[in-house]
């Protein structure tokens, strides 16, 4: 059975979880991890869920406010052994009804051209294809999502 708990980054569970997460990109991204990297600290994140099953902490999602209408779409993971199995859209779901129950209407998120899982998740979960933004403007291997909510 899964559960969800609303955190933040101060969770341990979490924590460990984006240490997988940042281990899986710097393999996958390569020599470009280091810019990406810098974006994605965090520290100070509020708002936060990690994904249980059977008391295992085996995903996670954050959102955090862009500007007064928007929330990003950050550190989306799933354990390897768990990926398959819709646990990503579920934690998409709930982070989107918490971003919607903090008066956010819209979501935005950047994932990498090397990460076609997760492009095809996004996709998967009605996620746009918008011009990249914020820091992510200009970058060949950004590809940025945006969705109403």
């Amino acid at each position: 059975m899964l559960t969800f708990i609303k955190t933040t980054f101060e969770n341990t569970d979490f924590q460990q979880l984006v240490k997988s997460l940042d281990l899986s990109l710097s393999e996958t991204d390569g020599e470009e991890h280091a810019f990406y990297h810098q974006f994605n600290g965090i520290e100070g994140l509020k708002y936060a869920i990690v994904c249980y099953e059977n008391d295992l902490a085996i995903g996670c999602g954050v959102i955090k406010p862009f500007n007064k209408e928007t929330v990003e779409i950050k550190r989306m993971y799933v354990k390897p052994e768990h990926q398959g199995k819709g646990i990503g859209s579920k934690i998409l779901n709930e982070l989107e009804k918490w971003a919607s129950d903090l008066k956010y209407n819209t979501t935005i998120l950047e994932t990498g051209v090397r990460q076609p899982d997760a492009i095809a998740l996004y996709k998967k979960n009605k996620y746009s294809i918008t011009n990249n933004y914020g820091q992510y403007i200009g970058v060949k291997n950004s590809v940025c999502f945006k969705k109403n909510i």
